[in-house]
C-alpha cells in the first residue's frame, strides 16, 4: 500500500527534526508548503538527504529543501540525487559559500546536466590541475576568479564557461585558458617590467589586453614547436588569428620573447585600436606579480629576525645578546598565518613561510614538535606531528562519505615523513631476548625458500620417475605401446612477492601496546633475512583530515640496515587511527612494486578512530571498507592483526571471513604475525 503524501503541518514537524541547528529554522513553514505537493516517495527523498545534508552544513540543507521541487520537476529524482552531490563535492573543496552558490544556480547545472550549456570550473579544476603538473613536473594550484588571470603562484580562471553548445567544447576551452596562463610563467612574460611600458598608455588597461594578446601569439608559437599536438587543439578551439594579429604572427616564433611582444606593443602605442578578442585569452596583472615578487624577497628577512629572536633568547649570559636586533613588531604580529592554522571557508591549512632555510650563520634547527592541549576533550590531547610540514601536503586523497554514498573530493591532506630514530642497541637486545623464538621462525621460512616443483612424466630430467617407470614395465609385458616419459624434474618455484606492513601508531598504543609491535616488527625482520621478499614498513597516525602523517620505517628499496633497526625503535605513540587514507597511500606505493603477489598486513589495536566525532563509529569503518575494496581491486590482498577483542564486530565487515587475526594476549603478537605471514605467503 503506498503511502500518503504528507502534509505541510507534518512536514513542519520532520523538518523542525532535522534543520534545528538552520539560521532559518524559523522560516520552515516556506519549506513545507514547498514540499507538500510532491509525491510521498519524492518528499521522503528529499527529508532523507536533508538529513545528510545538515550533518555537514544545516543551513545548506534548509536551501535544498527549499529548492528540491523545482529541481525534481525539472530533471527527476535521478538528477536531484546528482545536483545534491555536486553541490556537496563543493562544500568539501570550497567551503559553504561556494557550495551555496552552487546550489542557487540550477539553470546551469539543468542545462549542463541535459547535455548542453556549459561547465563549470569545480567540474574541471582537478584534471586541469593534473594537467598542468604533468605539462610542468610542479605543482601550479588553481583558483577561482571573475577572469583568467595569473600571479605565478596561482592559475586563476571562471567560474564557468558558456561559450560553446557542446560541454566538451567548454571543457577543452577550459584546457586551453589555463595552458595560456602557465605559457605567460613558463615562456617569461614577466621577466620584463611589463607595467611600465603599459603606463606609457593613456589607457594602461588596454595596453595590457594588447601585449596579453601579442604573447598569445608567441606562446602558441613555443606551444607549437614542444607540444604539436596541444597547439593544434588550442587552434582548434580559439579559431583563426584575428586580422589585428596576423601581422604579429607572422613576426613573432617560437625563438622570440616577451622583448619582441613589447617592441610591437610599442607600435601600437599612437594607433589607438581596440585589442583583438580571443576566447582563451587570459589577462595580465603585472601589479600582483610585482607583489609575489617583493614578497619572496622579503620573506628570508622575516625568517632571519625570527632566527636571531631565537638565538637570542637562547643565548642566556656571556652570549652576546647585544648582537641581535630585537624582532620587529611586524614579526611578531599574528595574523593567522601560522602553520596548522585552518582556513575556515576552504578547510584547508594555511601556507607559511618555509623556516628551513640557512640565514647568513644561523642554520635552521630542523623539525620541532607543535605542543597543543584541547581544553575540554576527554583526555589532553597532545598532537605529535612536526609544525614544519609544508603547507602543501605530499599527497591528497579523496574520502568515502557513507551518508552520500559519494566520495569527498580532495579531502583528506597526507604527509609522509622519516622514521625517527630510537635507542640504537634495541633491536640487539631484542635478538638476544628472543633468540630461540627467531631461530624458530627463521627455520619455518627456510622451508618457504627452498621449495621446488616436481614436474612428473617428463621425456628428460635429472632423475627417475618410478611410478612412470613402473607402468612402462606393466605396459612392455602387456605388449602396449610403451611411453618415453620415464623422469622427473624439479623446476625453481621464484617467489615474486612485496609485502607492506602498515603499523598503527596512534595514541591508544601508547605503552606495552606499542613494546609488542616493536618487538614482533624485529623477530621478523630478523626471520624474513632468511628469505629474498621485499618488505616495506610505513607507520600511519594523524590529527583530524588536515594532517595525515605516514612514518618511513623501512621502504621497499632499503636494506634492513642499522638505520632501519634505529627506526623500528623509534616507533612510538602519536595521535589517532584515520585508517582509510593510510590504505589508499601505502596501496599505492604497493601498488607500484613489480611483483606478482602483493599484500597489506595492518598491525593494529582498535578501529578506525580520529579527533572530533565525525569520523568515529559508522563513518570511519565504512570509509576504511570502501579503501580495503581499492586496495582488493588493484589486485592487493588485505590482512590485519589486531589486539582489539571487540574487533570481530566489525574486523569481518572490513577485511571479510578469512582476512583478520584476533589475538587476547598481545604477548603473542610476534609469534603470531610471523605464523600469519608464513601462512600467507607460502
Amino acid at each position: 500500500m503506498t503511502s500518503r503524501r504528507l502534509f505541510a503541518e507534518e512536514l513542519v514537524v520532520r523538518l523542525d527534526e532535522i534543520l534545528f541547528a538552520s539560521p532559518s529554522h524559523r522560516g520552515l513553514k516556506r519549506a513545507a508548503t514547498l514540499l507538500e505537493p510532491l509525491p510521498r516517495g519524492q518528499q521522503d527523498l528529499v527529508l532523507q538527504w536533508a538529513r545528510v545534508m545538515a550533518i555537514t552544513d544545516a543551513e545548506l540543507a534548509h536551501q535544498v529543501c527549499v529548492a528540491a521541487p523545482r529541481v525534481l520537476e525539472l530533471i527527476g529524482e535521478t538528477g536531484f540525487i546528482a545536483w545534491l552531490k555536486r553541490g556537496l563535492a563543493d562544500f568539501d573543496a570550497h567551503g559553504p559559500k561556494v557550495a551555496g552558490q552552487r546550489f542557487e544556480d540550477i539553470d546551469g547545472f539543468v542545462a549542463e546536466y541535459s547535455g548542453r550549456g556549459g561547465v563549470a570550473f569545480v567540474d574541471v579544476q582537478r584534471q586541469i590541475a593534473l594537467f598542468l603538473r604533468a605539462l610542468g613536473g610542479d605543482e601550479l594550484p588553481l583558483k577561482e576568479s571573475h577572469i583568467g588571470w595569473t600571479d605565478t603562484e596561482f592559475i586563476y580562471l571562471p567560474p564557468r564557461f558558456d561559450n560553446f553548445a557542446e560541454p566538451a567544447a567548454n571543457r577543452l576551452l577550459y584546457t586551453a585558458t589555463a595552458v595560456m596562463l602557465w605559457a605567460q610563467i613558463r615562456y617569461g612574460t614577466f621577466s620584463e617590467d611589463i607595467g611600465a611600458q603599459a603606463n606609457l598608455w593613456t589607457d594602461p588597461a588596454q595596453a595590457l589586453c594588447w601585449l596579453a594578446a601579442l604573447e598569445a601569439v608567441r606562446h602558441e608559437a613555443c606551444l607549437a614547436e614542444e607540444l604539436p599536438g596541444l597547439a593544434a587543439e588550442i587552434m582548434g578551439i580559439r579559431g583563426s588569428w584575428p586580422e589585428a594579429l596576423k601581422d604579429a604572427a607572422n613576426q613573432l616564433s617560437a625563438t622570440s620573447t616577451v622583448a619582441d611582444s613589447l617592441r610591437l606593443l610599442e607600435a601600437l602605442r599612437l594607433r589607438n585600436l581596440p585589442p583583438p578578442k580571443l576566447v582563451h585569452l587570459g589577462t595580465l596583472d603585472p601589479a600582483a606579480v610585482m607583489k609575489i615578487r617583493l614578497e619572496k624577497i622579503q620573506q628570508p628577512r622575516v625568517v632571519e629576525r625570527a632566527a636571531s629572536n631565537t638565538l637570542r633568547g637562547i643565548g642566556g649570559a656571556g652570549q652576546g645578546d647585544d648582537d641581535f636586533a630585537p624582532l620587529a613588531a611586524d614579526a611578531m604580529a599574528d595574523d593567522g598565518d601560522a602553520a596548522g592554522s585552518i582556513d575556515e571557508a576552504t578547510g584547508k591549512a594555511a601556507q607559511s613561510p618555509q623556516t628551513d632555510v640557512p640565514v647568513g650563520n644561523a642554520q635552521a634547527a630542523g623539525k620541532g614538535q607543535w605542543q597543543a592541549v584541547i581544553a575540554g576533550s576527554a583526555r589532553e590531547q597532545t598532537p605529535t606531528t612536526p609544525a614544519t610540514q609544508a603547507a602543501q601536503p605530499d599527497q591528497i586523497y579523496d574520502e568515502w562519505d557513507y551518508h552520500r554514498q559519494a566520495y569527498r573530493q580532495q579531502w583528506c591532506r597526507l604527509y609522509e615523513h622519516d622514521g625517527e630514530r630510537g635507542e640504537e642497541n634495541y633491536v640487539g637486545e631484542i635478538r638476544r631476548r628472543h633468540a630461540p623464538q627467531i631461530r624458530q621462525i627463521r627455520r619455518r621460512f627456510e622451508v618457504l625458500r627452498g621449495e621446488d616443483k616436481v614436474l612428473r612424466r617428463q621425456t628428460d630430467g635429472e632423475e627417475i620417475d618410478l611410478d612412470s617407470l613402473v607402468e612402462m614395465l606393466a605396459d612392455k609385458r602387456a605388449g602396449a605401446e610403451i611411453s618415453p616419459r620415464l623422469f622427473c624434474r624439479r623446476q625453481r618455484i621464484e617467489r615474486s612477492l612485496a609485502v607492506m606492513f602498515m603499523v598503527d601508531m596512534s595514541g591508544s598504543t601508547k605503552g606495552w601496546v606499542n613494546d609488542a609491535e616493536r618487538e614482533a616488527l624485529v623477530m621478523l625482520c630478523e626471520a624474513l633475512e632468511a628469505l629474498d621478499d621485499r618488505y616495506a614498513i610505513y607507520g600511519f597516525s594523524g590529527w583530524t583530515r588536515t594532517q595525515c602523517d605516514i612514518y618511513r620505517i623501512k621502504t621497499f628499496d632499503e636494506t634492513y640496515s642499522n638505520e632501519v633497526k634505529n627506526r623500528i625503535s623509534g616507533i612510538a605513540a602519536k595521535d589517532y587511527t584515520r585508517m582509510g587514507v593510510a590504505i589508499r597511500h601505502l596501496s599505492k606505493l604497493l601498488g607500484a612494486q613489480d611483483a606478482r603477489h602483493k599484500l597489506l598486513v595492518t598491525l593494529s589495536d582498535g578501529r578506525p578512530d580520529d579527533f572530533g566525532d565525525e569520523y568515529r563509529g559508522h563513518y570511519g569503518i565504512e570509509d576504511t571498507r570502501r579503501a580495503l575494496q581499492e586496495a582488493r581491486y588493484a589486485g592487493i590482498r588485505p590482512y590485519c592483526v589486531t589486539i582489539d577483542r571487540h574487533g570481530a564486530d566489525y574486523l569481518k565487515r572490513l577485511y571479510g571471513e578469512a582476512s583478520y587475526s584476533v589475538l587476547a594476549d598481545v604477548t603473542k603478537l610476534p609469534l603470531r604475525l610471523a605464523e600469519v605471514y608464513r601462512r600467507l605467503t607460502s
